[in-house]
This record gives structure tokens, sequence and C-alpha cells, in this order.
């Protein structure tokens, strides 16, 4: 991924989305674009026209703080959109390298124990790409559709694009995917040399067309709370709340922990996927002939 390109094609995507109205600016006369004139940018932001000209064309060597947060202000940029802005500057900075090798996944013995003590709570471990790296009983009950993919470690990506299971899935499958390509393009900015990325993100918009799409857009986001609506094939519908725990001693990697609110048709439902899952993995491990924790577990790391 160039980063000169990327820096463009960023600010051009957000100067597109801006009214002069919205940006406090008259409307008068006729205009050829729908966004911000590239002048009226400058003016917000308190540059030079020159200047931002060459911002916009990718030349971002040099560019100081100051002028990122003007440009922040004056594009009406979120936290996630200002934060991208400049990893996108800082890549550009920084210039061409060979790109490092992507660490194998690996998950921490203490961290299983963790998800594993966390028995009421389907929870998971993701790394920036959204490979799922290691699950609890719960959790890899409930994300039984994504880890049926027999390609491994499973990815939340490239099971919504390219699994037809996803739109029964997923409920709320148009949001979740506009989401889930977000997250990747902020992951993108923030390492542009992650190869695994960039080969995620190449076979992706190579494959599915509603990938690509999205893709160009430039959105982003950052994947902290919120809630999803799913359909699992065992209990059916469930609206669950999750939250987004970073690993700060597992650079990249973060816990997804979903719950539901207490007397509600989800909090049944998950009770009784829990119970589901506990049968499930008794005779499983019945027929192999093993002790529940002796084998690597669907999803998780060896």
């Amino acid at each position: 991924m160039d980063a000169r390109t990327e820096f463009r094609d960023f600010l051009t995507s957000r100067r597109a989305r801006i009214t002069p109205e919205q940006a406090g600016l008259p409307a008068n006369g006729n205009r050829r674009v729908t966004g911000l004139r590239r002048e009226e940018v400058a003016l917000l932001a308190g540059v030079s026209a020159d200047y931002y000209i060459k911002l916009e064309r990718g030349h971002a060597r040099g560019v100081s703080d100051s002028v990122l947060e003007a440009l922040s202000r004056a594009l009406h940029l979120d936290e996630a959109e200002r934060a991208h802005l400049f990893d996108l500057a800082a890549a550009a900075n920084t210039g061409t390298r060979t790109p490092p090798r992507t660490p194998k996944p690996h998950v921490r013995p203490s961290i299983q124990r963790i998800l594993d003590a966390m028995s009421t709570t389907p929870a998971y471990v993701r790394n920036r790409r959204l490979d799922i790296l290691a699950t609890n009983q719960l959790g890899r009950a409930l994300l039984n559709p994504i880890l049926a993919a027999p390609r491994r470690p499973p990815n939340v990506a490239r099971f919504m694009f390219l699994d037809p299971a996803a739109t029964d899935y997923y409920l709320d499958w148009e949001r979740m995917a506009a989401g889930t390509v977000a997250i990747l393009r902020a992951e993108a900015g923030r390492d542009p040399h992650d190869k695994a990325l960039i080969d995620l993100v190449g076979e992706l918009s190579t494959r599915s067309d509603l990938f690509r799409t999205r893709w160009a857009t430039h959105n982003v986001l950052r994947h902290r709370n919120g809630v999803k609506r799913l359909h699992h094939p065992v209990v059916g519908e469930l609206t669950l709340g999750y939250e987004a725990l970073e690993l700060p001693a597992d650079t990249g990697l973060t816990i997804m922990a979903y719950s539901a609110e207490p007397a509600t048709p989800a909090h049944d439902a998950l009770n009784l996927l829990a119970s589901w899952a506990a049968t499930t993995d008794q005779n499983d491990n019945s027929d192999a002939g093993t002790h529940p924790t002796s084998t690597p577990r669907p999803g998780t790391s060896a």
C-alpha cells in the first residue's frame, strides 16, 4: 500500500463528503463538486491553497502535527479518522521499507486461562487483521459458523465477504460489513507494511465486489464496543453487547467479550447456547477418548 496514495485518497474522500453548509461557508453559484473545494479546505485549515493542494497530491513529507490537527477540524474528522490521518502522515514520512515477516499468531497460556474462566461470557482473541486466534467454550459455540471454515486461523472479514452463511448469521449484515472494512482500513493506515494484511485485502478485493466497493470509500472505524444482532443456527436470534479489551502486553491482540441484558430473550438464548456447548464438547471429547483440555480447539492456537 503506497503511503502517498493512501494519504492523498483519504484527504480527497473526506473533502468530498463535507458540504459548504456543514463547514459554515456560503454555497454560492454553481459548483462542480459536491463537497468542499481545495481552496475552501485550505481557508478553513489556515494554510495556503498551494500547500493544501500539495498535501492532497500525497506530498506529506514534513507535515506538522498542527497542520494535521487543523485539517482534522476543517474536515470534521471523528476520533478514528483523525488517528488515521496521523497514521497515514507518519507512514508517508517514514518512506518505503522492506515489509517485515508477519509473526505467527500466538496467544499466551495465561490469556487462554482468562478466557476459559469467563464461563458465562462468549469471548475470543483476535488480531488486527480479524483472525480469530483463541476462544473459550461459549465463544466457540457462538462463533461456530465462522469457525466451521477449514482455513486456519479463521478470519471474520473472510467469512463476512466470502461465505454465503454470513448474511444469515449477521442480521445487520450491511452495517457489519461496512464496519469490518473500516476496521481493516484503519489497520492498514496504522501499519501499511503488514504483509498478511496486504494479502488479505488483496484476496478480498479480488474475490468480492462488495468488499472492493466499500474499501474505496476510505472509511475507518475503531472497534471498541457496540451491539451485534446474530442469528445462531442452534438458538436463533441473539442481541448482544460487546466490548473490545486490548491486551497491552500483546501488541495487536484484543479480547472480544459479549454479554446479554438480564431477563431478555437473548439472555435465555445465551444460557441455552451454553448448555448446548457443554453437551457438544462433552460428546466430542467422549468420541475422541480425550480429556477436554488435551486437544487444540477450533479457532485456538495450539
